[in-house]
């Protein structure tokens, strides 16, 4: 009798234990499944443009294809003379500049290419010496030509960085500021896109100004001259179509800044 009890209670048993066994099974096959540690994909790491910080992409600014660690570095001036608010377009066209001397003056030009045309493309390829001198006639006369802006505002007020501040761009030519020649030597060149007939749109004067407080926060004693102002001879930018008195209101600019006032030239 009594192994006949041991019997059924064995039977019980295994009968309740693969009950509970085939529960088990279904719960841990409605759980969602994880990789194994070997699987998972790994973080891509990115470098901030300022300070070259190492960081996760997905903890760091993504800011015109480059990457910052925190926006205070991105709104700043990096070692390499670059500024994180503006679009790259690095131009080949630059040199060092003499020993010992930093930028005291900003040159404001204008710039269409065609003339009369307002696209920015072309003039970032005449910049970057990829122009194609087939695209329109007036591109045979300048093709050849090496020049360059440390700066470029466009019509909507988009700010491209062509030239490091810290290297001397070729923008100025033969030139001469209160008796010193060889303005490329000491100045930072700001081309507006426009024809000097045509009136810069709102969005120009006011990224200037924001252009032109960034500058001053980085330099000090700056002064602001047109290109007609330092080669008169040779050059009327930025124009007649220019408003200093406009710029002088927006960027705070005192008088002595603009040694060569406001009227309108």
């Amino acid at each position: 009798m009594l192994k006949w009890i041991l019997l059924g209670l064995g039977l019980a048993f295994a009968y309740w234990w693969l009950v509970l066994k085939k529960k088990h099974d279904q719960e841990k096959a409605l759980e969602p499944r994880s990789a194994p540690p070997s699987q998972l994909k790994p973080k891509r790491m990115v470098s901030c443009s300022y300070c070259d910080l190492h960081l996760p992409e997905d903890d760091a600014i993504a800011w015109d294809g480059r990457y910052y660690c925190c926006a205070d570095h991105r709104d700043n001036l990096s070692q390499k003379g670059w500024w994180g608010r503006a679009q790259w377009r690095a131009s080949p066209n630059f040199d060092e500049r003499p020993a010992s001397i930093k930028p005291d003056l900003v040159v404001i030009h204008h710039i269409s290419l065609p003339p009369g045309q307002f696209g920015r493309d072309r003039i970032i390829d005449f910049f970057q010496n990829k122009l194609d001198a087939r695209t329109h006639p007036y591109f045979e006369q300048i093709a050849h030509q090496k020049v360059s802006s440390h700066f470029l505002i466009d019509r909507d007020g988009q700010v491209i960085q062509l030239v490091s501040v810290h290297k001397r761009a070729w923008h100025a030519g033969a030139s001469q500021f209160f008796e010193r020649e060889r303005c490329n030597d000491f100045s930072i060149g700001i081309e507006l896109i426009g024809d000097g007939e045509s009136a810069f749109t709102n969005e120009q004067y006011t990224a200037l100004a924001q252009l032109i407080d960034f500058l001053a926060k980085n330099f000090s004693n700056l002064q602001f001259a047109g290109h007609s102002d330092i080669a008169p001879d040779r050059k009327t930018d930025p124009g007649k179509s220019f408003d200093w008195a406009r710029i002088q209101r927006l960027a705070n600019l005192s008088k002595e800044q603009l040694p060569f006032g406001v009227e309108v030239r």
